[in-house]
């Protein structure tokens, strides 16, 4: 994300952000020459990237990459895998494994402030170099690998049965989201000062190109490779019974992949001890001085904008892919959807970045919103005019080329747009946060923004299911009979691909006589709108026009 902004003789005016190791006066002095380090020092606010700079950069995308691979996995795969067997108020229960990422708040200023600089490994008489942020990256990642690789072992078992244990799967990915969440309180602390602070800004770029494609890998390019329909459609002369790459072969790449980039890490990089400083406070501390952050009205406020900004598309993210796939939208056209809507994010990820500096940082993120309900108006009428994939005959039939393409657009822009909005705010994340208490105050914010979009979620999916209408019946020379739902399944529900099979097996078939997903999302949009008119938008248009000073507070260790 270069930076091409001009110096501004206004105090005060931008974000500035400073090395732990930098003092208030720095700050007052860099607000006063009214130049914003974020942006680049030189005279035609020009910053080149020094050969340093672009190893740091590899780096935080290697480690966003990692971090990304288990969080594709619990917020995008498995919902899909278990979709086939559970209904959407199981995916619901599912979705409280994804709640650590909207949590990590609680225990970031421990990661901030609690570390070890070496290790010495018993028996061996070694001394490995460890430091602020790889105390916790290395053994973290070590333990994901570890969890990803036994998972692997026992994939099938826990999702090739009738009725998967949905607690016991929620319980293992909650584990494994919650290390990855650990994880990425420790990389925002370290791009504060792996990176110069003329070049900071090049932190949410390495971010979001790390993050989307370790995510893509594990959710779309994974569901395309484990769906054999796609293996057979686009990648064989032969068709074949089974996928290219199967679920267990999956986590087990991943988990070498994590050891080879930890062992490279504990061993052939050393953290800068003079760089990364000393914890700057104690545990109590960075807890209190979190506490005070919040206190400020203008962070409150802000905390409320991300509470309830995700709220209008929500039912959108939730719930239409898998009401494609259950409208007849085969799994394996999803996955080259979004195949190719994949290198659009990292091109389009790159030009969003750019957008979001001066006085309206705000306003990519703003016009990503409008587009978000726009499309989640968009996906409902796409959804509600699917053409039928059953031929009078009752052979499958593949959908209209031009409903194919109008799908694989909608589904380009609207990624762009949630990208637009990522990116903006993250870029804006890290113009306001005080470096002092390193990632502690990063993680305050993506904290909130987290939340925003994972409080809603499983109720959003509990109402899906709660206004949907749906009967198993069966047809008695010229009358409907509806079959009692214990001769379907135990639920009685007829959505899912499994109560679709057993009320077939019953001599049955499905008729769902009022969609709870047209209900539930058509809410959604609705109260994003008022929430965007009333709220939202005034209350940003204030926010971005306070000056850094404003989102600092005075500690102990330095002057007010």
């Amino acid at each position: 994300m270069p930076s091409k902004r001009a110096s501004t003789k206004k105090p005060d005016s931008h974000s500035v952000d400073l090395s732990a190791t930098q003092s208030a006066d720095d700050l007052k002095a860099a607000t006063q020459n009214g130049s914003s380090t974020l942006d680049g020092g030189n005279e035609k606010g020009h910053t080149e990237l020094h050969a340093a700079d672009i190893k740091a950069i590899v780096l935080l995308v290697i480690l966003y990459f990692l971090q990304g691979i288990p969080v594709g996995l619990a917020f995008g795969t498995m919902p899909f895998l278990l979709k086939a067997r559970l209904s959407y108020s199981d995916i619901g229960i599912f979705s409280l494994a994804t709640y650590p990422y909207s949590l990590k708040l609680l225990w970031s200023p421990i990661v901030d402030s609690c570390f070890v600089n070496s290790w010495r490994v018993p028996f061996l008489n070694i001394n490995l170099s460890l430091g602020r942020r790889k105390s916790w990256i290395v053994p973290i990642q070590l333990i994901v690998g570890a969890m990803l690789y036994a998972l692997s072992e026992h994939a099938d078992a826990l999702l090739l049965v009738e009725m998967p244990n949905v607690y016991l799967i929620t319980a293992l990915f909650f584990t494994l989201v919650l290390f990855a969440a650990t994880q990425d309180i420790a990389v925002d602390g370290w791009a504060l000062t792996l990176l110069s602070d003329e070049n900071l800004s090049y932190a949410s770029t390495a971010q979001t190109v790390g993050l989307n494609t370790g995510y893509f890998l594990s959710f779309t390019v994974f569901l395309a490779f484990n769906s054999v329909e796609f293996c057979n459609k686009y990648m064989r002369t032969i068709p074949l019974e089974y996928p290219i790459l199967s679920l267990g072969a999956y986590l087990k790449l991943s988990a070498l992949c994590f050891l080879f980039v930890t062992t490279w890490l504990l061993f052939f990089k050393k953290e800068d001890a003079e760089r990364s400083g000393k914890a700057d406070m104690d545990l109590r501390s960075v807890y209190d001085t979190m506490m005070r952050i919040c206190k400020l009205k203008h962070v409150q406020t802000f905390i409320i904008i991300h509470l309830v900004a995700k709220i209008g598309f929500q039912a959108n993210d939730a719930v239409t892919g898998l009401k494609l796939v259950e409208k007849g939208f085969g799994k394996e056209d999803l996955a080259l959807t979004v195949l190719i809507d994949f290198p659009f994010q990292i091109i389009l990820g790159y030009l969003a970045a750019r957008w979001s500096k001066g006085d309206n940082a705000l306003r990519p993120w703003l016009v990503g919103y409008v587009a978000r309900l726009g499309f989640a108006i968009t996906s409902m009428a796409i959804v509600a005019g699917f053409p039928s994939t059953t031929a009078s005959d009752g052979s499958k039939v593949a959908i209209p080329l031009s409903y194919f393409l109008l799908i694989a657009v909608t589904t380009v822009t609207s990624s762009f747009a949630s990208t637009v909005q990522f990116v903006g705010i993250s870029a804006y994340h890290t113009q306001i946060a005080d470096p002092l208490i390193g990632g502690t105050y990063m993680t305050l914010l993506n904290t909130v923004s987290n939340l925003g979009g994972t409080w809603p979620r499983p109720l959003v999916l509990k109402s899906v299911d709660l206004f949907t209408n749906s009967r198993c019946s069966v047809t008695l020379g010229d009358k409907m009979v509806e079959i009692l739902p214990k001769l379907v399944n135990n639920s009685g529900e007829c959505t899912s691909d499994l109560g679709k099979s057993a009320c077939k097996a019953a001599g049955g078939h499905c008729i769902i006589e009022r969609d709870g997903y047209f209900i539930t999302s058509g809410i959604c949009v609705v109260l994003g709108a008022i929430v965007m008119v009333g709220f939202i938008l005034p209350k940003a248009r204030q926010l971005q026009k306070l000056p850094a000073a404003a989102w600092r507070v005075s500690t102990d260790k330095r002057s007010a």
